[in-house]
């Protein structure tokens, strides 16, 4: 039976390493989401990690970042993985669906995230209007998208960074 859980670091953390580079490659540290990344740290709280038998097969991540001038929070959600025996099950989708419900328990009013409308579509995120969000490097403006949380993301605009 597969679990979806808070991340624990002590217990999960090597695995999600190692889950992320089953399934980027070592290429994922290079894009423009990794900007945001690397000077913040994650809310294991929020994070969602799916479990099946002790060992971890998906992952949500989740780490707060600003937009804009008036540095409106928001959560960033991603990188979502999969380990691919399990890919075809939407089980990417459960696992964000857990983090955005636990983000908006924990009050955050805005969700944003880099990735297929197509799938994450299905969570409620739509694609936010063309540049209206910016990021610390090049990014596919049809890729970014929003969702409301306890707020009104629709308000969201600017650079996103790290807080």
């Amino acid at each position: 039976m597969i679990e979806i859980v808070p991340e624990t670091p002590a217990l999960h953390a090597d695995a999600i390493e190692d889950l992320f580079d089953r399934t980027f490659g070592p290429g994922h540290f290079a894009k423009t989401a990794e900007r945001l990344r690397e000077y913040s740290a994650s809310l294991p709280a929020i994070n969602r990690v799916a479990v099946e038998d002790g060992r971890v097969i998906g992952v949500c991540r989740v780490w707060p970042l600003v937009v804009g001038e008036a540095r409106a929070p928001a959560l960033f959600y991603g990188p979502v993985a999969v380990d691919p025996a399990y890919r075809g099950q939407f089980l990417s989708l459960r696992i964000t669906e857990a983090a955005l419900e636990a983000g908006r328990a924990a009050g955050w009013p805005a969700a944003i995230l880099i990735g297929a409308h197509s799938l994450f579509g299905k969570a409620g995120f739509v694609v936010a209007p063309k540049n209206r969000l910016t990021f610390p490097g090049p990014q596919d403006q049809g890729r970014v998208m929003v969702r409301d949380l306890a707020g009104d993301a629709s308000q969201l605009e600017g650079l996103v960074t790290a807080p």
